[in-house]
């Protein structure tokens, strides 16, 4: 069992593409097979879509044997307004858009979308609830509303443990300033590309106790794809000057014979403050070169290399 891996599940939901049922329920068997036993999900990866996928697979393994987390914040609710055919351009997942998603994070809200997550799964419970990108629809009202909601969940016993996924530093640094947090999922602050996470946010949760979930450590695919031009960033097209940083960071890591996917999974892991990263594919041959990667040797050169060319700090 691997307990530094888990597996994010946004690409089961049709993220930038279509994924079968088969595609889908074959990358999960691979990451079961490959020792990973901790699931994160939310409603708003395919409108539901992941969360249902998700909870089919986990459904037939004991529930004792593995950590699930999902997310709350944002309800799934029918589609009254005009429609596009897909959610594409709304969240960037292809499945239909007879659905929406709704901004509530009061203490009713967040039972509402516990309640639904739970019967999408097939489950009678979550072990983690996070409150899932607050900074886009309203940062103040999020987490002076959806903090004590998750509190008081956390107090009642229907979860074991709260706190927040986002990608942005600031909303979560105000988390955990203004909360009683667990968890900590930052997606994409703390990579091998970029570390802004790192001057505050993760001393902080080292010094609080906080776990920290690095996800997004390929920068949305970003670092693991051969072709930069091609790739996304941050859920939409590169920048030139991040492309441009990608290669310098490929040559150098070509120099030690280790892939730049391999450097980038590993490297959030160094800082003790990481308890985990936490990656998302629908494909199982990249699941597996995951979990090859987890176990490669990575000389502590290649580091001070990438430190002495001004990639890292």
């Amino acid at each position: 069992m691997t307990t530094r891996l888990g597996f994010g599940a946004a690409p089961i939901g049709n993220l930038y593409r279509e994924v079968s049922e088969e595609d889908a329920r074959a990358v999960l068997e691979e990451a079961w097979a490959g020792g990973v036993r901790s699931y994160d999900t939310a409603p708003h990866y395919g409108l539901g879509l992941s969360e249902r996928r998700l909870g089919a697979f986990l459904r037939e393994r004991p529930r004792d044997s593995f950590r699930l987390s999902t997310k709350a914040g944002r309800l799934i609710v029918p589609n009254t307004g005009p429609r596009r055919g897909t959610d594409e351009a709304a969240g960037g997942f292809l499945v239909p858009d007879d659905h929406v998603r709704h901004w509530d994070p009061s203490a009713e809200g967040i039972r509402r979308g516990l309640d639904a997550s739970l019967e999408r799964l097939g489950m009678d419970r979550v072990d983690t609830l996070l409150l899932h990108d607050p900074d886009v629809y309203g940062l103040d009202e999020g987490l002076r509303q959806g903090l004590p909601a998750l509190a008081g969940l956390r107090e009642a016993g229907v979860v074991e443990e709260i706190g927040i996924g986002v990608n942005s530093v600031a909303a979560a640094l105000r988390a955990v300033r203004e909360g009683d947090l667990d968890v900590v999922m930052i997606a994409g602050r703390y990579t091998l590309l970029e570390q802004p996470a790192a001057e505050e946010l993760l001393p902080l949760c080292r010094e609080r106790g906080i776990r920290v979930l690095a996800a997004a450590v390929f920068n949305s695919g970003l670092l693991a794809s051969d072709t930069p031009a091609t790739a996304h960033y941050d859920y939409g097209p590169v920048p030139p000057a991040l492309a441009e940083r990608t290669e310098r960071l490929r040559k150098v890591c070509a120099r030690f014979d280790v892939p730049l996917a391999a450097a980038a999974l590993r490297f959030p892991l160094r800082h003790p403050a990481v308890d985990q990263v936490v990656v998302g594919t629908a494909h199982p041959a990249e699941l597996r070169a995951d979990l090859r990667h987890l176990d490669m040797e990575i000389p502590a050169a290649l580091w001070e290399a990438l430190r002495e060319e001004g990639l890292l700090s």
